[in-house]
């Protein structure tokens, strides 16, 4: 049984767990809010939860180290990304118990960082990293916080949309350098991640037997991911191949840079000027990412198949750039207009039929 006792002007609570006994101001000066506190300490304990002045001692600076650290034990990629989030979160909750972390102070987490300036996007990647610290300090043993309060998200309207159709495509790649067509050939055909496609080698090739493979790990996702090559793709590797023998050092890489002494790493100048030249606005690689999926879509490749080709490890992504153009919308017009015009000759067909036979459509069609 616990105990009530005041020192000075102010209640205090005495209970006991397995044993161990807790002292707890109940902060008040009326002996009714230290028997509610105490009645509540002793529910909790009865039900084998610990009591809630454990959860006080907790502070968010020590969740989020728990929270980068599990990133860099697990070796996770967006690692950089993490510890830019905990910065943010740091700059507002350093020092907070973690009961103090409820949903009307996240709320104002919120405004302050719009208030900054800072994308919606970006917001809702740093309540994610919130969450996910809370999410892993309640799974420790034994627990660090003994609730997630609610996490508000925001509406983001920043999905971009952009995508080439063909011929933007080849103007683009008619005024881009030489070394770079390939590249962007193979970007635009299996919807690789820029990243992925430049750090490609040739102990990834088979071009023999026309595949490209990424093991397990070189991925985003940590899926492994294997292609056929096209014969314009294969023209293009084998263009590549010719290029790294007569470089002046064996290169592992596929994709070499203008001088073939590295890797392609960095052409924004080059990319700019090129979409300039074929003028086609401004256009980001991702773009055909994009255009990938929506292509092998278009083209009859089961979704499954076309998602095992570009990467994608979740239907939502995927939908996502799954994107319908004007050229598709005027495309589905033309067919129910075409559909439409081929029922209405198949009924006039009909009427004529059953008139030489000598009936009406009512007999023809009793159901009518």
């Amino acid at each position: 049984m616990g105990t009530i006792y005041k020192r000075g002007s102010t209640f205090w609570v005495k209970y006991y767990r397995n044993g161990k006994p807790f002292y707890e101001s109940a902060g008040s000066a009326k002996e009714t809010d230290a028997k509610r506190l105490l009645k509540r300490r002793e529910g909790e304990i009865s039900q084998g939860k610990l009591p809630g002045i454990y959860f006080d001692k907790v502070q968010f600076d020590e969740l989020a180290d728990d929270f980068l650290t599990d990133y860099r034990v697990n070796q996770r990629k967006s690692l950089v990304r993490a510890e830019r989030s905990v910065g943010h979160l740091k700059g507002f909750f350093r020092g907070y118990r973690v009961t103090q972390i409820t949903t009307p102070r996240i709320q104002a987490y919120i405004e302050d960082r719009l208030d900054e300036g800072a994308a919606n996007a970006t917001v809702n990647r740093e309540l994610a990293a919130l969450k996910r610290i809370l999410n892993l300090a309640a799974q420790q043993t034994p627990p660090k916080v003994d609730r997630v309060p609610h996490i508000p998200m925001l509406k983001e309207n920043n999905i971009r949309k952009g995508f080439f159709e063909h011929g933007d495509f080849v103007a683009l790649r008619n005024a881009l350098p030489s070394h770079l067509k390939g590249f962007i050939t193979f970007g635009y055909k299996t919807g690789w991640r820029v990243s992925e496609i430049a750090s490609l080698t040739w102990n990834q090739v088979d071009l023999d037997q026309g595949i490209v493979r990424l093991e397990a790990g070189q991925t985003k996702n940590n899926e492994g991911r294997t292609v056929y090559l096209d014969e314009e793709l294969k023209e293009a590797f084998s263009e590549a191949r010719k290029i790294r023998k007569k470089s002046a050092k064996l290169l592992p890489y596929v994709f070499l840079n203008t001088k073939g002494t590295d890797r392609v790493k960095r052409f924004d100048k080059a990319w700019a000027t090129a979409c300039d030249t074929a003028k086609i606005g401004n256009r980001l690689f991702h773009d055909l990412r994009r255009t990938a999926v929506r292509n092998m879509v278009r083209a009859g490749v089961p979704e499954r198949v076309a998602m095992m080709v570009s990467g994608h490890k979740t239907r939502s992504v995927f939908d996502r750039y799954n994107i319908v153009s004007d050229t598709d919308l005027k495309m589905a017009a033309q067919r129910q207009e075409e559909y439409l015009k081929a029922q209405m000759v198949t009924k006039q067909l009909q009427s004529v039929i059953l008139k030489k036979k000598g009936l009406t459509s009512d007999v023809a069609n009793p159901s009518k």
